[in-house]
């Protein structure tokens, strides 16, 4: 049985790394075009990310039609298909070319100012457009660091090291070793990326806040290192344009309340970040994560279909 397992995961890895070769060597457009087409597969035939996309947006959106959110979840699907084809493009194609892609940067002066005085700047990466080239864009111009998990399929770990780093990003584990790793690169007034609407596991630290009003289990890193380095937070999103033509990164300054000593208040303001960054972008945000799986005590996650 271990041995089929380790067999088939060999075999799986070896399909999608061929599969991200192949869509390094293709226009984006094209590669986008064949995304589209998957995505609609992906709306028809598989009932769990339709569903999880509908349940959560009914959550965040209760005042849309029914109409309406069937469109918004149909075509985040769509828009996360582009995302995964794309890995290939952003992390295997010539480096020029695919930093060539971004059209335009707004806010790019707040974070020029903030390392040209040497201040740390924490980056809020939410799963938003296509959030692999935040990593490319940043760490082209200013030392990045940023949590990583080994994927499952350990041979995909080389490629996806290789091309995270390529511009000259760092990595560091998600553990205790990786948190000090954040601090120690805040502290020499270097920037971190941080994921802020991923569920943290038990014993990571989270507490409950509101995220377009239902309560999501919320990481409390963010507050820690910002109480102990003082960093200035950002939002940011490399959002997709049309036609293949590439990607417009925006950067805002976090809500307010991610500097509040209090941690669910911290944890409101880091969800109000998310909040403001996808209505930018509401077609490319991942609605397919099960972002209200860990209930506070006595309620049933809303996941069962």
């Amino acid at each position: 049985m271990v041995k089929k397992r380790k067999k088939s995961r060999r075999l799986k890895g070896i399909i999608i790394k061929s599969g991200w070769w192949l869509m390094s060597r293709l226009p984006l457009a094209w590669i986008q075009g064949l995304a589209v087409f998957l995505g609609k597969l992906v709306w028809r035939f598989s009932k769990r990310e339709r569903r999880v996309s509908q349940i959560n947006i009914e959550l965040c959106f209760p005042d849309k039609t029914p109409w309406e959110r069937d469109q918004l979840a149909r075509g985040s699907l769509i828009e996360s298909a582009k995302t995964m084809l794309e890995m290939g493009y952003v992390w295997m194609a010539p480096k020029d070319i695919v930093l060539g892609k971004v059209k335009q940067v707004h806010g790019g002066d707040l974070i020029t100012a903030c390392q040209a005085r040497q201040e740390p700047v924490i980056i809020l990466g939410p799963h938003i457009g296509q959030w692999e080239m935040i990593g490319q864009w940043f760490s082209r111009d200013y030392p990045l660091t940023c949590m990583y998990s080994p994927p499952r399929i350990h041979s995909l770990d080389p490629v996806i090291r290789k091309g995270r780093c390529r511009t000259g990003g760092g990595l560091v584990p998600a553990d205790v070793k990786g948190v000090a790793g954040l601090l120690k690169a805040l502290k020499r007034g270097e920037m971190v990326g941080i994921l802020p609407d991923q569920e943290p596991d038990h014993g990571q630290g989270g507490v409950f806040a509101p995220f377009y009003g239902v309560p999501a289990l919320t990481a409390t890193l963010l507050p820690k290192l910002v109480k102990k380095t003082g960093a200035k937070v950002f939002t940011a999103l490399a959002k997709r344009l049309p036609h293949g033509e590439g990607y417009e990164i925006h950067i805002l300054p976090a809500n307010d309340k991610v500097y509040a000593e209090d941690e669910v208040t911290a944890a409101e303001g880091v969800n109000a970040s998310v909040e403001e960054i996808i209505a930018y972008a509401p077609l490319q945000y991942q609605w397919s994560y099960k972002r209200f799986r860990k209930r506070p005590d006595g309620e049933r996650h809303p996941y069962i279909f």
